[in-house]
């Protein structure tokens, strides 16, 4: 297995150099990947390699993407961009704020993270298009906000978490888990908008530097516009109330917009964003195939066995970060909390600490354009370079994974073991 992880890991960091200095889509680069590591290295067959395919977030960004698309071209985004910043009174500055706090209020009471993203994640990149708000910031702020209440003990991510360890002899308080990570996803929005806000925004070529300030919310809507805001509706009770899932929702939503409006939405399937699904699912597929392989699980457990017990906490802090940015932090976070048991049964680490701990580090790293809530923000960005941009997000998260772990390690781990 050990040549196995050396090939799986090394073709993983050439192809993201490769991507990442060549124009070439690293999406490409990792199905090739896929194949040739799977079947030569691996020994899996097509079929299971196929099964890592992420068809679930492929129909969630084609559909959110698309319906976004449409409302965008009958101007019923222009009018909620403008609606919102008629609500905090012209003072765009605070939008960032607004989408922390209401995807924090989403998520704390129930909302599976990625479906607050897709949710906010347009809106507040047509928020930062419109009032040349820096898009990084919009949309890092509105995953964190999502972050920030996903650990109540109300919210999917919380619930696992706090089932897994039930089953164990362990004891973690849900009230502990939700404050670690709304506090340390709060001091990382404040980082984020003091250190980022005021800097330029990376834009396409043609696109004006100076804002639509004669935005106004004016005129009555049309027939068309009401029925979209109807679908947005409808979209979120769907996906909130119902727990339908959200790609088809959209895609159903967009189709029917794009049929009672014909002339305007010819071209409403050029705002899918191909390259960045090629990007995530070609990614999302290599990782999917190290996890069928059991590569990733025996990394994890190697550094289980590595010594000294806050060493050993912090290194796990770091595999379930380094992972988690390329793959499902759901996933990590229920095949590493049985890992770090028996490290926490056979040592004086706290348990409460260890665990949030590792669900911070698992989470906060979702901001990766591999990811679902990365890829959200990534694909619906407006006006910017998107290579640039690409580029942009993967340095923002490379600077979470390599100092995240450590602040939660520190903040969470150390103080009390």
């Amino acid at each position: 297995m050990m040549s196995a992880e050396v090939i799986s890991i090394g073709a993983l960091l050439v192809m993201f150099v490769v991507g990442t200095v060549l124009p070439i889509n690293l999406g490409i680069l990792a199905f090739v990947a896929t194949f040739a590591v799977g079947t030569a290295s691996l020994g899996l067959t097509e079929d299971e390699i196929f099964e890592g395919f992420p068809a679930k977030l492929f129909v969630t960004i084609v559909g959110v993407t698309y319906l976004f698309s449409v409302a965008r071209r009958n101007g019923t985004i222009d009018w909620l961009v403008a609606a919102g910043v008629r609500l905090v009174r012209g003072k765009t500055a605070l939008i960032p704020w607004v989408l922390f706090l209401v995807a924090a209020l989403l998520t704390a009471f129930g909302t599976f993270t990625p479906a607050a993203v897709a949710i906010l994640a347009p809106i507040g990149m047509n928020f930062a298009y419109r009032y040349k708000l820096n898009p990084l910031v919009v949309g890092m702020m509105v995953i964190s906000g999502g972050h920030a209440g996903a650990f109540s003990p109300l919210a999917v991510s919380g619930a696992l978490v706090l089932g897994l360890v039930d089953k164990t002899e362990l004891h973690v308080s849900a009230v502990a888990l939700f404050s670690a990570s709304f506090l340390i996803n709060l001091v990382l929005s404040v980082l984020t908008y003091v250190l980022l806000a005021k800097r330029p925004v990376p834009l396409a070529e043609g696109v004006a530097e100076t804002a639509d300030d004669d935005l106004t919310v004016s005129g009555r809507l049309d027939w068309r516009q009401w029925l979209t805001l109807a679908c947005l509706v409808a979209l979120v009770v769907g996906a909130l109330g119902f727990h339908l899932e959200i790609g088809f929702l959209a895609l159903a939503a967009g189709a029917l917009l794009a049929l009672v409006d014909m002339k305007r939405q010819e071209r409403a399937v050029d705002g899918v964003s191909w390259s960045t699904l090629l990007l995530v699912a070609g990614m999302m597929t290599y990782i999917a195939m190290l996890e069928k392989a059991g590569v990733i699980e025996e990394i994890s457990e190697r550094a289980a066995g590595l010594g000294a017990p806050l060493v050993v906490a912090l290194l796990l802090c770091f595999t379930v970060a380094i992972t988690s940015a390329f793959a499902s932090s759901t996933a990590i976070l229920t095949a590493i909390i049985p890992i770090a048991v028996p490290l926490l049964l056979s040592s004086h680490l706290s348990a409460a600490g260890l665990i949030a701990a590792l669900a911070v580090s698992t989470t906060i790293v979702d901001t990766s354009p591999f990811s679902t809530n990365g890829a959200l923000v990534l694909s619906n960005a407006r006006g910017v370079d998107a290579r640039r941009f690409y580029r942009q997000i993967i340095g923002y998260t490379g600077g979470i994974v390599a100092l995240g772990p450590v602040v939660a390690w520190g903040a969470l781990v150390l103080p009390w073991s």
